[in-house]
């Protein structure tokens, strides 16, 4: 009698892309510590959403301008801690109907910027909501994160370690060699 070993069919196609796979992938948690360190934030909790294509940063008073011939956008970030919020002025990129929480479409302001996640860094696109009433002051989408080696595993939080930069420039301090960082 000859005992044939079966492999489920999913089971190999996974190894297949494992073999396949050319970059390290990195397992990040649904929520992590994050930075925007080009626009001041050194720090924010950030929410993981695969099921948002956008990135949704918590942007009040919100006011376009003219800076040298180019559109800009001039907002408030309330501060994680509460007692001050952060002053930002952003280029502006785009204005986007973007689906909010409950489907319905909304204009936002887009700002690019660099997010910094552990010690990965690259920029991102980023609508400026009224997050007011959510509790994440941001949310990273699918595009944030695409093409970016991370998975993103639902069970944990806070798996890649705070954001790195140096704590009085505040600039982004990148693990040598990390492949995927661009500067």
């Amino acid at each position: 009698m000859t005992v044939v070993s079966r492999q489920r069919r999913s089971d190999r196609a996974g190894e297949n892309r494992k073999a396949g796979r050319k970059k390290p992938v990195d397992i990040i948690g649904w929520r992590e510590w994050v930075a925007l360190p080009d626009i001041g934030i050194p720090e924010i909790k950030a929410k993981i959403d695969t099921g948002a294509r956008t990135s949704a940063l918590h942007a009040v008073n919100q006011d376009v301008f003219e800076r040298e011939g180019r559109p800009w956008v001039r907002f408030k970030v309330p501060a994680s801690n509460k007692h001050r919020d952060i002053p930002v002025e952003a280029p502006l990129i785009d204005e986007r109907d973007i689906k909010n929480t409950s489907g319905i479409p909304e204009r936002r302001y887009i700002i690019r910027t660099t997010l910094l996640l552990g010690e990965h860094h690259w920029k991102v696109d980023v609508s400026l909501a009224n997050r007011e009433h959510m509790e994440f002051d941001i949310i990273l989408g699918r595009t944030a994160i695409r093409s970016r080696s991370v998975l993103v595993h639902p069970g944990k939080s806070f798996v890649a370690g705070p954001p790195r930069q140096h704590a009085s420039t505040g600039r982004v301090i990148p693990r040598a060699g990390l492949p995927g960082d661009t500067q």
